[in-house]
């Protein structure tokens, strides 16, 4: 008798598309199918027979409950329970999920930021069936994917605009590949695909910090002896620890139909990845959504503490959610694949063009969409990009566009690979281009890959933009060429598009070393934008130009962006707030008594000896004068963290925070920090990172 194998369990617990097949009449089926391609509502008879067989589906499986699964301004998910269980005749329990239970929910509005959207009396808001991402079971409980509206049909969530960014680029994409009559294509869908980055720390030492229990990252902290000097925990042996409790990660994320397809140690100590395959881009989300909060609870369940900040530990990399994203048609046809002879790919240089064009007319949201307050700390640190936004196209494909902008008509072949030998091997091929990992917005062969988004954020924001800038320049590209008739003609113009784009947006363009400080000074002179602070990006989102291209994409209102600018403001003053709050707490009840502690110590000896002692006397002298400077920062932090009260508007506020409080964080860490490294392991009240890295080898 062989062992059951964990692939044998794939997909068990999601209502597939496959599962949907087997047990709907086929009439019920195709009318699922029609819905999914927008191309008709589902009607109350056929929501009602699939409610039917999905709730028969979730009971086998032990399922006691349902929830609409959605994802509110929080930036997190969100779900209210409600049992099968309802009362039949003869007070008999009887279980029941209708089709108007499975399209629609009514939850709390009022619970949730809707950034003046919302009065704060009015409490009604909806969920609806997202019926393009399937439904899954865990906990006992089958969770629904929805969106989130108010009664009057604002959204208050990240997966209807999504939906709607999806559906924007792809009626704009499709526009233009019919133009080059290939194909009779009907739909085009933005795949994307996560890396998620991530730190495991023993759960124990975990809860001994108040900073990453309440903040999600060390608020103080010396970086010890060994932390990436010598570089050896990429690609390194994963600890026996970590590697159980990523096979138990893996089994649960392959019952949820999701293709957890690689994982390994990151470059920091302490840290790893999972990566899973592309896909659809509003189901990606779903699922990193998932990933995420298996990766927190799976670890729990191992004794340990899944970090998902963007910077949890001070001087050492930190975590990226890198968003690798194309377009591919409905026939399975990637426009973003360059082909043997790019520079003959009239089609896929347009589509090129098309998304230089956009990055380079809202480089100000691409930085609000990638990041957040914690992500301020890991974007420009040698580690992560900066916070100035390019695109590396690789070196052969920028000679091509460089030929094309300066309207050059032969545009010689690409150099073909070369090819060298090693040991018994026939040979080993050689690339035209390296991979540029300093760069936010890179070319990697058929895809791009946006490596400025944070690790703790939804995936939803990044690619509502993406999806929406560049929809709108392909837009402006198709109208162009709509009512040419010949496709000789179609390429003619295609290709005069493309040199008017670069001849504008060739700044933007850059392969060299995003890290060093020469590209700042280049950027500046090139006029792109250097948003230092995530705060100084969050108004791009409802300036006239953004208002205007939504409008254009039907993407989002004005009500809304000005919503979510107020929304994201105030998530930027509380963040702020809890670690300044956190920061003082622990500084004032552990850290003070602990340097007290050592001071009076070292007294102690010193009196013991009943003469002076050089050695003794330099170590008082230098602990009372960090005292004294702990004394002055503790106080300076917290006067200023009172004067807040002064700026009562929301954004005043956030930027007196950023400009004056933040500051004044840095300087009482640098303070602790010192303290650290100055008293005894036994006196330290706080496991430092050289506890928490070593525990985990």
């Amino acid at each position: 008798m062989t062992n059951k194998h964990p692939f044998d369990d794939f997909g068990i617990n999601l209502f597939s598309e496959n599962v949907m097949k087997e047990c709907l009449p086929h009439p019920v089926y195709q009318k699922w199918k029609t819905a999914t391609r927008k191309e008709d509502a589902l009607d109350r008879p056929t929501a009602d027979a699939i409610a039917h067989a999905m709730k028969i589906w979730a009971m086998e499986k032990g399922a006691t409950h349902f929830t609409h699964w959605f994802q509110p301004l929080t930036g997190s998910t969100a779900e209210k329970h409600d049992s099968f269980i309802e009362p039949g005749d003869h007070n008999q329990a009887i279980s029941r999920f209708s089709g108007k239970s499975l399209i629609k929910g009514e939850g709390d509005a009022s619970s949730f930021p809707s950034g003046g959207l919302r009065a704060t009396f009015e409490a009604r808001g909806y969920t609806y069936w997202d019926c393009t991402s399937p439904a899954f079971i865990r906990d006992n409980v089958l969770c629904i994917p929805t969106i989130f509206v108010s009664y009057n049909g604002e959204t208050l969530d990240k997966k209807a605009p999504l939906l709607k960014s999806a559906e924007a680029i792809s009626k704009q994409a499709t526009r233009i590949v019919n133009l080059f009559k290939d194909k009779d294509i009907k739909h085009v869908n933005a795949m994307v695909g996560l890396e998620q980055e991530y730190f495991l720390v023993d759960k124990e030492m975990y809860l001994k910090r108040k900073d990453l229990v309440h903040t999600g990252r060390t608020l103080f902290g010396s970086v010890p002896p060994k932390s990436m000097d010598l570089r050896g925990h990429y690609f390194g042996s994963i600890p026996a620890r970590v590697q159980a409790f990523m096979e138990e990660v893996d089994e649960e994320l392959w019952k949820l139909g999701i293709y957890a397809k690689t994982e390994h140690n990151e470059v920091a100590p302490c840290q790893f990845e999972i990566a899973p395959l592309f896909i659809d881009a509003n189901v990606a989300v779903d699922q990193n959504l998932i990933i995420m909060d298996v990766l927190k609870k799976k670890a729990d369940k191992h004794g340990l503490a899944c970090l998902l900040h963007e910077k949890p530990f001070q001087g050492v990399n930190g975590s990226g959610k890198h968003n690798n994203w194309s377009l591919v048609t409905d026939d399975g046809q990637n426009l973003l694949e360059p082909g043997d002879r790019p520079h003959e790919n009239i089609r896929f240089l347009l589509f090129v063009c098309a998304i230089i064009e956009a990055v380079d007319t809202y480089p100000e949201m691409l930085r609000m969409a990638a990041s957040s307050y914690g992500n301020d700390y890991r974007l420009g640190a040698d580690e992560a990009p900066p916070a100035v936004v390019s695109i590396c196209m690789g070196e052969d494909l920028e000679i091509v566009l460089e030929k094309i902008r300066l309207g050059e008509n032969e545009i010689d072949d690409v150099v073909e690979p070369k090819a060298y030998a090693i040991a018994n091997l026939s040979y080993v091929p050689k690339d035209t281009s390296d991979r540029n990992r300093t760069s936010p917005f890179a070319f990697t062969g058929n895809k791009f890959e946006f490596r400025m988004v944070g690790s703790s954020r939804s995936a939803s924001t990044t690619n509502i933009i993406l999806n929406s800038i560049v929809a709108d320049s392909l837009c402006k590209i198709a109208d162009k060429l709509q009512g040419i008739k010949y496709i000789d003609e179609v390429r003619k113009k295609s290709l005069d598009i493309c040199r008017d784009i670069l001849q504008k947006h060739h700044r933007i363009l850059f392969s060299g070393d995003g890290y060093s400080s020469d590209w700042l000074d280049e950027a500046e002179k090139r006029g792109l934008p250097n948003i230092k602070c995530y705060l100084d990006s969050i108004s791009s989102l409802s300036s006239e130009k953004a208002v205007a291209m939504f409008d254009r994409m039907k993407v989002y209102n004005r009500a809304e962006l000005e919503a979510r600018v107020d929304i994201l403001t105030e998530e930027y003053r509380k963040s702020v707030k809890v670690e300044v709050l956190t920061l003082l707490d622990m500084s004032k009840k552990e850290i003070l008594p602990a340097l007290v502690r050592e001071i009076k110590f070292y007294s102690d000896a010193q009196n013991s000896l009943g003469f002076e002692n050089s050695y003794y006397q330099r170590k008082i002298k230098h602990l009372v004068s960090l005292l004294d400077n702990f004394d002055k920062q503790y106080h300076d932090l917290k006067q200023k963290m009172e004067n807040r009260q002064q700026y009562p508007d929301n954004m005043a506020k956030a930027q007196y925070l950023n400009t004056v409080v933040v500051p004044a964080m840095t300087d009482l860490r640098s303070v602790i920090d010192q303290i650290e490294d100055a008293i005894s392991s036994d006196n330290y009240p706080y496991p430092t990172y050289d506890d928490m890295f070593v525990s985990m080898q």
